[in-house]
């Protein structure tokens, strides 16, 4: 496996935003250029080392699942393909090797302030907030639920967007109140048929989407679309379904490696979760580099374009 990583992008274009993983490029008044480097965030912080081939996956991915669910919703996606990025932005031509793989050029939208979260199975913040509550974002869940047991039917659980931080989960009567009750139940309505439809694709390659979370927006037209990434390491819980036992926690194809080797330290006490944050072992960095190829390849049923 190549190991080269980009930790930022440098473009001949003004920066529209800058994320944790993403620059955001404006082309015009209607097109926008995210390019995904391979910076890597835990425990909401940023960290000092880089992961190959992370930024080329998260691109990769959402452009597979854009394709696959364009009759589902339509999305922002125009193109994640480097010469047809360069053919419609001529300005890039000497900038096409940061472009492979990890840019994708999008529509503008005006953005929906909420994350559209849907629950497939009960793990991680959803799990903490049952066992302690017997809720979620404060909505009654029924008793003697397990850890990672699948939820039937699965839970629309809408959070606010954090720029900073945690989200926070909100009530679906929480969403109604800031947009209105006709285009809240939209969210809900396709949200869950994008991740029924996504879920039972990926189960066929043998892994089960646990959770996933949406971001929606509104193009010129009033059109509500699909937008940022989609369904991808980052943004889901993915778990092998020849491994999934309700009871205990799941293995994942996620940034897992990092996260146990961070938690091991905050444990110890040599880390208190604040920036700085440690650096990261070699070992960590192949391991969940190659946790994102394998998702990737999984997900897609080919190999990442650059990985062997």
């Amino acid at each position: 496996m190549k190991t080269g990583a980009m930790r930022e992008s440098t473009l001949p274009l003004p920066l529209f935003r800058k994320g944790k993983v993403r620059e955001v490029y404006a082309v015009d008044d209607q097109t926008l250029l995210l390019v995904a480097s391979d910076r890597v965030s835990a425990f909401d912080v940023v960290l000092g080392e880089a992961i190959p081939h992370k930024g080329a996956v998260l691109t990769q991915v959402s452009a597979f699942w854009f394709d696959q669910l364009r009759d589902v919703c339509a999305s922002h996606f125009l193109s994640a393909d480097a010469d047809e990025i360069v053919r419609r932005v001529p300005a890039l031509a000497c900038h096409r090797p940061a472009l492979v793989g990890r840019a994708m050029l999008a529509r503008r939208t005006t953005p929906i302030p909420f994350e559209c979260v849907i629950r497939g199975y009960l793990s991680g913040s959803a799990w903490k907030e049952y066992r302690e509550r017997g809720t979620l974002a404060g909505e009654p869940l029924p008793p003697g639920l397990l850890e990672s047991g699948e939820l039937d039917p699965p839970i629309f659980s809408p959070a606010t967007k954090a720029e900073s931080g945690h989200d926070e989960n909100v009530t679906f009567a929480t969403v109604e109140g800031a947009l209105g009750a006709d285009l809240a139940s939209r969210l809900r309505s396709v949200s869950l048929d994008i991740y029924r439809t996504a879920a039972a694709k990926s189960l066929d390659r043998g892994i089960i989407i646990a959770d996933t979370k949406f971001e929606f927006g509104h193009d010129a037209d009033g059109t509500l679309l699909l937008i940022d990434e989609a369904l991808t390491p980052d943004s889901s819980r993915f778990w092998p379904a020849d491994r999934y036992a309700p009871g205990r926690t799941q293995p994942s194809f996620d940034k897992q490696p990092l996260r146990d080797y961070l938690d091991g330290l905050r444990r110890a006490g040599t880390w208190n979760g604040d920036p700085p944050p440690p650096s990261l072992p070699g070992e960590v960095v192949e391991a969940t580099s190659a946790r994102y190829v394998d998702a990737f390849r999984r997900i897609t049923g080919r190999p990442l374009p650059g990985t062997t």
